[in-house]
């Protein structure tokens, strides 16, 4: 039967310069799909949880969905996925963009890659083969210009994914970049670039002229138009404004952090806000590969202390960070910000977040003039933010305590309040207490603190999707039923990065049967809105599994004690705390988890 993937993955030994191809079975795609849903099924096969995850042995996994390359509404993602760095723990981290269809088209469904080049290593993934090529020429420089030098090497129209000296620093949240300056995306969270940067990797480069074929070409051509036009309706706010639109909103309803999630109102968020991009500094709108939402937006700075900058401009949580977190107004220094962290390969969220740890430890004396190489650290002070980028990236000064991430820090600082982590994971710029269902998903989620496996947020917005949402949804700030709600959405989102597709379609109305009338006709299945939810369900208890090799249990599965203790003080959420162990009773009932010790026993 005609398939909408390759069907095969390469496997490339760094350390013995070795590429080998490998099938994969249609049997394992029904079970695990592809994505992150086939590379955690592999992990869990080759796993040693003794290993460290810079141990040359320690594998990468990176694998393009089921609709990656295809024509479905958005489908473009990859996963990259290892033992983080930052967590020890199972890390992932997606990608949009064009690297992922370019790896389809390139005739593969993903990589495998393990060892360490004597020398600095890029790939040239190219028709189905693989070189490995010297990168010593590009070792040492950032994003962009490995990404046009390595077009001028390669192919003009090739798809390059990098990191910048981030990445080759180890910086333990250093993520990999793709595209251009005018459309960068990133697999940004859990420290993936610090894996390529252990193993001598520079890049990855993709090109191919290989296209899916389709069970049903002509049903799937129809289905997809008829989404498109549906999901171009429904999230026009994205079109518009992307991500960055809804910062007014989030800081209104109590979601948006201030000043290291301390305070409850900021009344310069308006100031930092897509809409006000859209009325300075923007550009013009950007898109994925198959996307019919454009979410991106491309800045240009043509004065002031920031004046030239160009790029991608920064999306919600990187204006939740560099914005409401550090209490900074200065909207050209975030825009600057977002393009340094670009460049070096930095996740926006963990570099915000580590920065907000030390401008606090600081204002408290944990820190002085001494450690921070005479940065006067404090709220709003863009210069010195703009500064600790740079250090962070380059593991100079001050930088090199912070590129540990904020649970080390914390450690070293001897200040456990700190510690604003889940397992590790720097908490992502949607607040628990303003979205209690949040809660839970932050203290379960597989990667650590992340909005992205659940978004049990949306309903809180107002977002209702057909076949997901309960018959009486419990409110944003109700006890009851925000466990439960979380399990739910966390099911359904759990299918997206295996699928290849981007989350930001469900805003366009598409619950699970939708996605079950685009599976359907691609690979000639006959999947229902029940099997799209069993699906999420299979592969988050994979993980889950995962990490309970790595020691995960019930008592990992919690939140930071600011976020259970210090309620706002004013704003849309002022006085609310989860009343933590009644939601996740009800969450661990709802999954069917054992609640000692936190393991999967049903599902």
């Amino acid at each position: 039967m005609t398939q909408p993937y390759a069907g095969q993955y390469l496997r490339i030994d760094l350390t013995a310069g070795s590429i080998s191809r490998h099938p994969i079975a249609e049997t394992d795609v029904r079970q695990w799909l592809l994505g992150s849903g086939y590379a955690a099924w592999l992990f869990s096969q080759e796993m040693d949880p003794t290993r460290d995850p810079y141990d040359p042995h320690s594998p990468l996994y990176i694998f393009n969905g089921v609709l990656s390359g295809t024509f479905a509404p958005t489908g473009c993602r990859s996963s990259w996925c290892g033992r983080s760095p930052l967590t020890g723990i199972w890390g992932e981290a997606n990608m949009g963009g064009h690297w992922g269809a370019e790896l389809r088209f390139a005739g593969l469904d993903g990589l495998v890659i393990s060892g360490r080049a004597d020398q600095p290593v890029y790939l040239y993934i190219h028709d189905g083969g693989a070189d490995i090529r010297p990168a010593g020429h590009l070792w040492g420089k950032n994003h962009y210009e490995t990404y046009d030098l390595l077009r001028a090497e390669t192919d003009p129209k090739a798809q390059i994914a990098s990191i910048g000296v981030a990445g080759e620093n180890r910086v333990r949240f250093a993520g990999v970049m793709q595209g251009g300056i005018e459309h960068a995306r990133t697999a940004g969270r859990t420290g993936m670039g610090a894996l390529l940067g252990s193993k001598n990797l520079k890049a990855i480069v993709t090109r191919g002229k290989a296209r899916p074929g389709y069970a049903d070409e002509a049903g799937f051509r129809a289905t997809v138009k008829a989404q498109n036009a549906s999901i171009k309706e429904f999230a026009i706010g994205l079109s518009k404004l992307g991500t960055a639109g809804g910062v007014p909103g989030a800081e209104r309803v109590g979601d948006l952090p201030l000043r290291n999630w301390r305070d409850g109102t900021w009344p310069d968020a308006a100031q930092i806000s897509g809409q006000k991009i859209s009325e300075t500094i923007h550009d013009k709108h950007t898109f994925c590969f198959a996307c019919p939402i454009g979410c991106g937006k491309t800045v240009n700075i043509q004065e002031g202390a920031y004046a030239g900058t160009v790029g991608h401009g920064p999306e919600y949580e990187t204006l939740g960070g560099f914005g409401g977190l550090l209490l900074n107004g200065d909207l050209n220094s975030i825009a600057h910000i977002n393009y340094l962290c670009n460049d070096y390969g930095l996740d926006t969220i963990s570099t915000s977040a580590v920065i907000a740890c030390a401008v606090e430890a600081f204002e408290r004396g944990l820190l002085t003039l001494a450690d921070t190489d005479g940065l006067r650290l404090a709220w709003g002070n863009a210069p010195a933010i703009v500064a600790c980028v740079h250090a962070i990236a380059q593991r100079t000064g001050c930088g090199d305590r912070l590129a540990e991430g904020v649970q080390r820090l914390a450690a070293a600082l001897a200040a456990p309040d700190l510690d604003i982590t889940v397992k590790g994971l720097e908490l992502p710029y949607h607040d628990p207490r303003a979205f209690l269902s949040m809660a839970a998903n932050y203290a379960t989620a597989n990667r650590g603190a992340c909005h992205m496996e659940s978004c049990s947020y949306w309903p809180g917005y107002g977002q209702r999707i057909e076949g997901l949402d309960f018959p009486d949804d419990p409110d944003r700030l109700s006890q009851v039923g925000s466990g439960a709600l979380a399990v739910r959405y966390q099911d359904y989102v759990s299918v997206y990065n295996p699928l290849g597709l981007c989350k930001f379609i469900i805003k366009g109305h598409v619950g699970p049967a939708q996605i079950a009338a685009i599976v359907n006709p691609a690979t000639g299945w006959s999947w229902t809105a029940d099997d799209v939810m069993a699906a999420g369900a299979r592969l988050f208890n994979l993980k889950r599994q995962i990490n309970t090799r790595y020691g995960i249990r019930a008592a990992d599965d919690t939140l930071p004690a600011r976020l259970l203790t210090h309620a706002r003080p004013s704003g849309g959420a002022a006085g609310s705390l989860p009343d933590f162990a009644l939601i996740m009773d009800e969450y661990y009932a709802a999954r069917g988890w054992d609640r000692e010790s936190g393991l999967p026993v049903t599902g």
